[in-house]
């Protein structure tokens, strides 16, 4: 089974768990395990968060943006192999990969559990969030009404590149990854391998429904569970079952009769699949 850094559906189910969670409550206590993940915790991390109250949670592309009573915001990106885990606070000690504990005054806990620590978190004052470095240079959210496909189309206009690896662009659109940039080109008939620049307003206008509509379906199915994502409860996202092309190497395309099956290259040192039939 292929591997795969969260993507815009995980980031968002495990946002929507967390608010159920989080919102509205304060944090009474807040431990870290380590001096950081792929990077130091901010200065007194635990001691910022412990006493406030979480306002709001909300996702920009793949990060979680928690919104504190006190002004700022805690800034989260899950990597490659974060969870947030949401259960009953007790006095079991943290598991091993679990980096994170906060408990809030209701008797719940969240954990954040890393195996790889490729995750990171950080603080922002909230009026500076859409300039923080990790933010500030990223495209247009795809699930926006002002994602259209106008606006698509004149991002792509001279880009020379595939237009997989283009999707793959977080300052073209945001959220995107290997998995829903693949389906979606399968939904809109589009070979991934074709230049950016060549694609014409009328094939933009099949692809950009074709990335809302993948997107809204996976984020209904609580993401897809290649290896490491988990929602909140800890159980398994299942749009993987509902795959047409990603990691489905040689079995039949859904869509066509060809004889070869779903094709496998690799672009941009990441895996693609795709019908060469139907994707033209």
């Amino acid at each position: 089974m292929v591997s795969a850094m969260p993507e815009l559906p995980e980031v968002e189910t495990v946002c929507r768990g967390l608010a159920l969670a989080l919102e509205g409550r304060r944090l009474i206590r807040v431990q870290t395990y380590r001096a950081g993940l792929r990077r130091p915790f901010p200065l007194d991390f635990a001691e910022r968060l412990q006493g406030r109250r979480v306002e709001r949670i909300a996702r920009r592309a793949k990060y979680l943006t928690l919104f504190l009573d006190d002004g700022w915001v805690w800034l989260a990106h899950l990597g490659m192999s974060g969870r947030m885990l949401v259960g009953p606070a007790d006095e079991n000690p943290p598991g091993k990969h679990d980096h994170l504990i906060v408990e809030t005054e209701d008797g719940r806990r969240v954990a954040y559990n890393d195996a790889r620590r490729f995750g990171l978190m950080d603080l922002c004052v909230t009026a500076d969030l859409r300039l923080h470095p990790l933010l500030a240079a990223l495209g247009p959210e795809p699930l926006d009404d002002a994602f259209t496909p106008l606006v698509l189309a004149a991002a792509l206009a001279g880009r020379s590149g595939p237009i997989k690896t283009a999707l793959l662009d977080q300052t073209l659109v945001a959220g995107i990854g290997n998995i829903y940039a693949s389906e979606a080109l399968f939904r809109a008939g589009i070979d991934p391998t074709r230049s950016a620049a060549t694609i014409g307003l009328e094939e933009v206008e099949r692809l950009v429904p074709a990335i809302k509509s993948v997107l809204i379906e996976a984020i209904a199915a609580g993401g897809s569970s290649l290896r490491d994502h988990r929602r909140t409860d800890g159980e398994l996202g299942y749009f993987q079952h509902a795959f047409a092309v990603y990691d489905r190497e040689g079995l039949p395309c859904p869509d066509c009769t060809c004889a070869e099956g779903v094709r496998r290259l690799v672009q941009a040192g990441r895996s693609t699949f795709y019908c060469a039939k139907r994707q033209r």
